[in-house]
């Protein structure tokens, strides 16, 4: 063989190589979303974090509008053309598409053992043996008060119930604010911001939460109604004309200084921030007296899944065993101040009033809303009957028992547990 042509041959060995090379790494992946709001921070934050661990692999993130996402991706996911990653809602929604085999299965997935059972029920078969998304995030409930308001009114921040309403009370005595800022006309405030953020305290989170899936607990139980007669009591703080208060109303007469506390979900962070001109500050829901163990609702929000088929699921596993790091963690909480990780990792939070929420983590037991696994999936939908009930029992139309009654028939009309 002559030199030329080893040489030749050598060469064209090396480019066919580095040709191969090429095409096992030119690899695009592309997310379903339907949250547009993250947009900017995929962009120029989480997608460039991670290329530059992971060059070749390139990440391409389109949202659909919220309304359309579940309608688009299963059209998408239908024709073959969705995304090699799907941005996952919680429960139900996300458990039809595993059962249809448009998720993959993640639960050997590196870096899943990075969260807790509580975290990855919302992305899990009804029995646990299968995972199909990585949790990335949750939201926490509780209070957010106005620290001048507190500080003006000597008020300090309750940590008992009966310290939670003589607050109430020294509040509405002086007249400057409203005491409370929640409204009813929209009847999911009612339930989300009042029945599932007080509620766990009284049932003890997941405790109850599982009993009642395993119908070992009722609705109509005290531990279920208690809750209820606690929501009854916050009628008389409320401003007037609070059945006729929708959510934006409710946010404005905070931010705008006019109630002194909310009753809050933790998405509420980022808004605030940019429209109240004062201090604020959070506190759990209060427990019946001083070193009673607390419960937090800290439900998990948002996941991400593998198209079970996609051509590039080696790299979109990559991806989402990024996802589910520490590192993916503190880069996307912070960037969401009130969207909080779900990583066993605890991170850091920049945002002040985000770090006052997340550190309720060290100290209470974390719990997600009692309606959402499972028991909304008949008619009546538990979940929209609790909200209309939680408004009624508020506006004084139903009492707490017959609130939970009606609540109790509806779910027995339906559901056996274990069936």
């Amino acid at each position: 063989m002559t030199t030329k042509l080893l040489t030749a041959l050598l060469l064209g060995t090396s480019i066919l190589g580095s040709a191969g090379v090429a095409c096992a790494q030119d690899v695009t992946l592309n997310i379903e979303s339907w949250r547009g709001d993250d947009l900017a921070i995929w962009k120029d934050k989480l997608i460039p974090a991670f290329e530059s661990r992971n060059p070749g692999i390139k990440v391409v993130f389109a949202p659909s509008a919220p309304t359309e996402y579940d309608a688009a991706l299963g059209a998408k996911l239908a024709a073959g053309s969705a995304g090699d990653l799907i941005t996952c809602r919680p429960f139900d929604k996300s458990l039809e598409l595993y059962k249809k085999g448009n998720l993959a299965d993640l639960s050997a997935l590196p870096g899943m053992e990075n969260f807790s059972d509580v975290a990855k029920a919302a992305w899990q078969t009804d029995d646990g043996k299968a995972s199909f998304c990585v949790p990335m995030a949750s939201v926490i409930h509780g209070f957010i008060y106005n620290k001048d308001a507190f500080d003006k009114l000597g008020i300090k921040v309750p940590e008992t119930r009966d310290e939670f309403f003589a607050a109430l009370d020294k509040i509405k005595a002086d007249g400057t604010y409203i005491p409370m800022a929640m409204g009813t006309k929209d009847l999911w405030e009612a339930a989300t911001m009042g029945y599932q953020n007080i509620g766990p305290n009284y049932w003890k989170g997941e405790e109850g939460r599982l009993a009642l899936i395993k119908g070992e607990q009722k609705l109509t139980d005290p531990q279920w109604v208690e809750p209820f007669k606690e929501l009854a009591r916050w009628k008389p703080y409320l401003g007037d004309g609070f059945e006729a208060q929708t959510y934006p109303d409710s946010q404005n007469l905070f931010t705008l200084g006019r109630a002194a506390i909310y009753p809050a979900g933790s998405w509420e962070i980022g808004l605030f921030n940019t429209q109240a001109q004062f201090k604020m500050g959070a506190f759990p829901p209060p427990v019946e007296k001083a070193g009673d163990t607390c419960y937090i609702s800290d439900h998990t929000d948002i996941g991400m899944g593998l198209n079970a088929a996609s051509k590039n699921a080696d790299a979109a596993k990559t991806f989402l065993s990024w996802v589910a790091s520490p590192d993916f963690a503190t880069i996307y909480a912070n960037a969401l101040p009130g969207f909080f990780s779900l990583n066993n990792t605890p991170v850091k939070m920049e945002d002040p009033l985000a770090q006052e929420f997340v550190s309720w983590r060290g100290k209470c037991k974390s719990t997600i809303r009692s309606t959402y696994q499972i028991l909304s999936r008949g008619t009546p939908n538990l979940e929209n009957e609790t909200w209309v009930e939680s408004a009624n029992v508020i506006n004084g139309t139903d009492t707490p028992e017959a609130a939970a009654k009606k609540l109790q028939d509806g779910l027995d009309s339906w559901y056996r547990a274990g069936k």
